[in-house]
């Protein structure tokens, strides 16, 4: 499935990618809508109504990822309700091997995230990954997401990477499409980003089921 003799430099995404992505949605559709309506006297499906618009309008933003934006958005104490759930933070099945495999190769491996550096330190500290990247980016350090074009050149003008030697995963349609349009030779996305759901998913690009698919060799 991959050229590993044509890849520098891998980009990975985190949540949905390397993590299970069921933390951050069971965050937003669940708990925040949960703490909103005990804060504001409503029932759980007022509060979804109220919420779900304000959601969709900052989708593709880089507000849709800035904890400090919703904690003055929705009144709440937005790092203090990740804590109360960190719990439920895991690592994608098999994703260790596959970071494992990577720190045995030669590649240059840079994990690339629109988390908001407070849930980016919190992920980072439940999981202990950290360690097998060579660098950790979050998109607040150049003011735009990954759904953004410039925040690409800034990425390479910060990084120095080759986009025809580098290989980009991540679970959404939008950054995969946008890093594409950029020049980034190979991109993946991957088949089921939650484990609790089982819809149906369609990409247009080639997608990772297992990792363990796609183990590069050491050299």
């Amino acid at each position: 499935m991959i050229d590993w003799s044509a890849i520098d430099t891998v980009l990975l995404d985190m949540d949905g990618t390397l993590l299970d992505l069921h933390f951050d949605n069971y965050f937003w559709q669940i708990h925040v809508p949960s703490q909103y309506a005990q804060q504001h006297g409503l029932s759980l499906a007022q509060s979804h109504d109220l919420l779900t618009p304000r959601f969709a309008a900052q989708q593709g933003s880089l507000n849709w990822y800035c904890l400090d934006y919703w904690t003055q958005d929705l009144g709440l104490d937005i790092v203090q309700l990740k804590k109360d759930i960190q719990h439920l933070i895991a690592i994608r099945a098999d994703a260790l091997a596959f970071l494992e495999a990577l720190a045995a190769s030669n590649k240059q491996v840079w994990l690339v995230t629109n988390a908001h550096p407070e849930a980016l330190a919190l992920k980072l500290s439940s999981t202990l990954i950290s360690h097998y990247f060579d660098h950790i980016v979050s998109s607040h350090q150049f003011g735009k997401p990954k759904e953004h074009l410039t925040f690409w050149h800034d990425l390479q003008a910060y990084a120095h990477f080759d986009p025809k030697r580098t290989l980009f995963i991540d679970d959404s349609e939008s950054v995969l499409k946008t890093a594409a349009s950029f020049g980034i030779q190979q991109v993946f996305s991957i088949h089921q980003p939650d484990s609790q759901t089982t819809q149906q998913r369609h990409s247009a690009f080639k997608m990772i089921e297992h990792f363990k698919d796609i183990l590069p060799i050491a050299n």
